[in-house]
């Protein structure tokens, strides 16, 4: 197919003012089939930007290097671009929409010579879903191609449909350019439902359906249309009966979330018969059904998830889903064709090629006398979720599925117990707002340094935060039932720094609380947080830990709440004007309940 064939108008002229820009020498328009993927991934293995691996041992795998630069995302190269400053809220960096698009298009301008520009139709979401949003991107990457193949329903079909709706979409540019840091910037503009990301080669600045799509720009939509586009894993927990209890969980990245989504009932529990559906593992729009409940679906096709860390105790149902048809990111290179990571499955390799290609052995070290890693913290795999042997029938739904449960939660040393239930909607979403977390790899900055991230939703929220708080209490009201809150931290630790809970599938233990507590099947231990569960309410069968260690996990500490309420008083300030009176009235209340 070519330009002159698509019928869409306002895409075809669309497409053409972007060449008319980056000067490709080709324009490729993709249709997402077997033959395409074939002779892309060949082109690619010739000029290096992706290398095959042995194909007997890991069949339909790649490999894909980023520039050192150029591993995770950047969020002070992150702009919001609105007319209003005001409209993109304190927590965003903001840039006026006439001068985002002059800065980047005097970088795109010319970029694409000797190269080609491919067209990526894609659906987030079922195709022609009412939750599902269409977008185009436009790429000089195979590797985006590719990529884009896996994590969206992408091609040939998403194009017909779009034509034949005459349908609105949302505008992608992406450009590698030099891959410099110095000129890379990834823009959003909501009101023109456009993105462009520009001078990087790193996932989630540029397969801009994920991030940049699902979450800035949908949220934006979202507040505009009445639903909530969510930094959330989505799973089922099905009991005997045949019943399933949905959960939506919202954890920064590299917190747990695809551990939790494809969770393994631990051997404690396995008599009791619990199944895992696995609906999604970080994105979800939701929206609120004729009969006042709330339905999500997950808008993604794929898991692009950290590497470091996946095994086959952690999460045994993702190495599974990654032996095939999957992208490897920044992993160390094995001489046999394979690649391995740290915490990983498999002994440590004698030798191979680390994530920059340098040939690596253990325990090497660089000038300063630092370990040199094989794979980077933030390695990534790209693998289709149809692959997970968890997976939902419901993926392809286009009602979604009910969700019964909110899960917040992120990583604590101190301070946040292993779970407690929100009172309230209200209370739930001051709950969301003000969670807090160590900050990991997967952003740029000082690791362990605590980081506010309401709803897991700060780097990724398109417009002002206090707005979205409001948003997420005016959507409650129109809820008729909405679902329960719930807060959970798996990294508590003792006076020795170890981690109290076991985690991993040892967690089917909380979520079997939260069932109970979702159909009022057990009661809870009232505390000046929210609700928490009785010892006995948590089910320690053939679980390797004392009674006196859950308690601690379960404990709530006046001194460390007392500071945790200055520190939210703190950043909800920072937010401004436009935090809602209702979360400032639950603050209050906490300090009432806590006796100061």
């Amino acid at each position: 197919m070519e330009l002159k064939d698509i019928k869409h108008k306002k895409l075809k002229a669309w497409i053409k003012e972007c060449s008319d820009l980056c000067n490709p020498d080709n324009i490729y328009i993709c249709d997402g089939s077997e033959e395409e993927k074939a002779l892309l991934e060949k082109e690619a293995f010739k000029t290096g930007e992706l290398i095959e691996l042995n194909q007997k041992k890991m069949p339909g795998c790649v490999y894909h290097r980023t520039a050192a630069n150029d591993v995770a995302r950047t969020e002070h190269l992150t702009f919001i671009c609105t007319k209003n400053k005001k409209e993109a809220g304190s927590c965003n960096n903001w840039m006026n929409p006439k001068e985002a698009y002059k800065k980047a298009g005097a970088i795109f301008k010319g970029s694409m010579r000797g190269r080609t520009m491919y067209v990526i139709p894609f659906s987030m979401g079922p195709i022609g879903s009412p939750f599902s949003k269409t977008g185009i991107e436009l790429s000089d990457s195979i590797y985006v191609v590719l990529n884009m193949k896996i994590m969206t329903r992408m091609g040939k079909t998403v194009l017909e449909k779009l034509e034949e709706t005459n349908g609105e979409f949302t505008k992608c540019l992406h450009g590698k350019a030099e891959l410099d840091i110095s000129k890379r910037m990834i823009l959003h503009f909501p009101e023109d439902n456009a993105i462009w990301s520009v001078n990087s080669g790193y996932g989630g600045n540029v397969l801009l359906g994920k991030k940049c799509l699902a979450l800035r720009i949908a949220s934006y939509m979202g507040k505009k249309e009445d639903w909530m586009a969510e930094h959330m894993l989505i799973m089922g927990v099905e009991d005997p009966s045949g019943y399933i209890v949905y959960i939506a969980a919202a954890f920064p990245s590299a917190c747990g979330k695809t551990n939790l989504a494809m969770l393994i009932p631990p051997k404690g529990l396995k008599h009791k018969g619990y199944r895992i559906w696995t609906v999604g593992d970080d994105i979800a729009w939701m929206k609120i059904d004729s009969d006042g409940t709330l339905w999500a679906i997950n808008p993604e096709y794929g898991m692009f998830g950290v590497a470091p860390g996946t095994n086959s105790k952690t999460n045994p149902n993702a190495m599974a889903t990654i032996r095939k048809n999957t992208i490897f990111t920044n992993v160390l290179l094995k001489k046999d064709g394979t690649v391995w990571w740290e915490d990983g499955d498999g002994s440590v390799p004698k030798d191979g090629f680390d994530w920059m290609g340098r040939p690596w052995k253990p325990g090497m070290k660089d000038e300063l006398g630092k370990i040199i890693k094989g794979a980077h913290e933030n390695s990534r795999f790209t693998a289709p979720i149809s692959q997970c042997p968890s997976i939902t029938n419901r993926l392809e739904h286009h009602h979604g599925v009910p969700i019964s449960a909110i899960i917040f939660g992120g990583r604590r040393a101190k301070v946040a117990p292993l779970v407690y239930e929100a009172f309230s909607w209200q209370h739930g979403v001051f709950v969301g707002a003000s969670m807090a977390s160590e900050r990991t790899f997967a952003q740029v900055g000082k690791q362990g340094e605590l980081r506010r991230d309401p709803m897991a939703m700060l780097p990724f929220c398109g417009y002002d935060m206090g707005d979205y708080f409001k948003h997420w209490i005016k959507m409650g009201r129109k809820m008729a039932k909405p679902p329960k809150i719930f807060h959970v931290n798996w990294f508590r630790t003792d006076k020795k720094g170890d981690f109290l809970w076991p985690g991993f599938g040892e967690n089917l233990r909380v979520l079997e609380w939260v069932m109970d507590r979702c159909r009022y099947r057990v009661g809870a231990k009232k505390t000046a947080i929210g609700n928490i569960p009785k010892l006995e309410n948590i089910d320690m069968t053939e679980l390797d830990m004392s009674k006196k260690n859950l308690e601690h996990a379960l404990a709530v500490h006046k001194k460390d709440w007392i500071y945790e309420l200055k520190s939210q008083e703190e950043f909800f300030k920072k937010i401004g004007k436009s935090m809602p009176k209702e979360i400032w009235q639950e603050h209050k209340e906490l300090k009432k309940r806590l006796g100061i």
